[in-house]
């Protein structure tokens, strides 16, 4: 029985990372939540407010806007979609996919920590 489980778990992970597509991740990603060190951090109080978005387009751009700030650049992701790379001016960024759906993303960057996104309409 617990060897069927595993079995059951691993399909679930297999399909969970397969889902992921470029496709879903074009559009704009609200930042939610954000956790270092396993402290939850304050967005509002980093970034002096609280609509920080990334905007991933066709043709591999990208936009952060931090308030009434934008910031242009480049995305893409690896082969097995488990690395997002973000490239704004010289700055490259390779994030972590921890879980990724059409409506939810969540990244890990080592200096930055868990950074958790949902998906808004534009």
């Amino acid at each position: 029985m617990k060897n069927l489980f595993f079995v059951a778990v691993v399909f679930f992970m297999a399909v969970t990372v397969s889902a992921q597509t470029q496709e879903q991740l074009l559009g704009k990603w609200q930042l939610v939540k954000w956790t270092k060190k396993g402290k939850d951090k304050d967005i509002a109080d980093y970034y002096k407010t609280d609509q920080v978005f990334q905007v991933f387009k066709e043709g591999n751009k990208f936009e952060s806007i931090v308030g009434d700030k934008t910031h242009k650049g480049t995305w893409k992701l690896n082969k097995d979609n488990t690395v997002l790379t973000i490239t704004s001016g010289i700055v490259v960024a390779d994030f972590t996919i921890d879980y990724f759906d059409a409506q939810k993303r969540i990244i890990t960057y080592a200096t930055l920590g868990t950074l958790e996104y949902k998906k808004v309409s534009e």
